[in-house]
């Protein structure tokens, strides 16, 4: 019989932890007992806590990316849940973007997810059991305006995602997509777009949060593919200039 290891202390990752939505994944899966490697960028208003280690770490750095995270699975091989969040928006036309620019966007949304994949996968089928959670996008579901790069990026990963999840199934480790719409947090802040002023108008951080506790307390067998949110009401405003 399978064992169910749902109510049980877990060691799992968080990218992009150090704010926004990887910030209420990485707090809340602390409140749950779990222990979390956090990735991020800035810990500095962070205070130190049992079972939190913080990892600073460029993760748009591809080059090094496959050593520094060959590194943490050495030093962490009961590692069983990754949850992978960082990313960043940049949003035009396309004639609007330099090919650096795009490639920056590529590899911020796209190339990191697949080389963290890449690292730690085969060590979750190893084990025989793991969770890869991946938080993806709306603009995965529908391409949009001023949004072709930001799309193509979150179009591939929800392909990639399909695809690993059927890859997986064999070696009991479940993939999950979770598509948020707009998350009121500091995405917007070097944006000209923001999500409406009503409470309505965007998600909270806390409810990817507790989709991802979700997702990880399911029973062994069960596989929740692809979990799409978005507030009550969609509204955009555009900031003043």
């Amino acid at each position: 019989m399978e064992q169910d290891k749902r109510n049980s202390p877990r060691k799992l990752l968080v990218t992009g932890a150090s704010q926004g939505i990887g910030a209420a994944i990485t707090r809340h899966l602390l409140s749950e007992g779990h222990q979390v490697i956090a990735i991020g960028r800035d810990f500095t208003h962070w205070s130190d806590q049992a079972d939190l280690e913080k990892i600073i770490l460029d993760l748009s750095d591809i080059d090094s990316l496959p050593h520094h995270i060959g590194e943490i699975a050495r030093v962490h091989p009961e590692l069983d849940g990754v949850i992978l969040n960082a990313g960043s928006g940049r949003f035009g036309s396309l004639e609007e973007f330099s090919y650096q620019q795009i490639s920056e966007l590529v590899d911020i949304n796209l190339i990191q997810h697949l080389f963290i994949a890449r690292a730690l996968v085969p060590r979750l089928k190893k084990l025989g059991r793991g969770d890869l959670v991946i938080i993806g996008s709306e603009a995965a579901l529908t391409g949009g305006r001023r949004g072709a790069i930001y799309s193509a990026c979150k179009f591939a990963l929800r392909g990639f995602a399909q695809s690993l999840r059927a890859e997986c199934s064999s070696s009991g480790v479940r993939v999950c997509l979770i598509n948020p719409g707009m998350v009121d947090t500091g995405f917007f802040d070097n944006l000209d777009f923001m999500p409406g002023e009503l409470p309505e108008h965007a998600l909270r951080p806390g409810d990817i949060a507790e989709t991802v506790n979700l997702v990880l307390q399911a029973p062994p067998g069960t596989v929740f593919d692809e979990i799409n949110l978005n507030p009550l009401k969609k509204v955009i405003q555009t900031k003043k200039t």
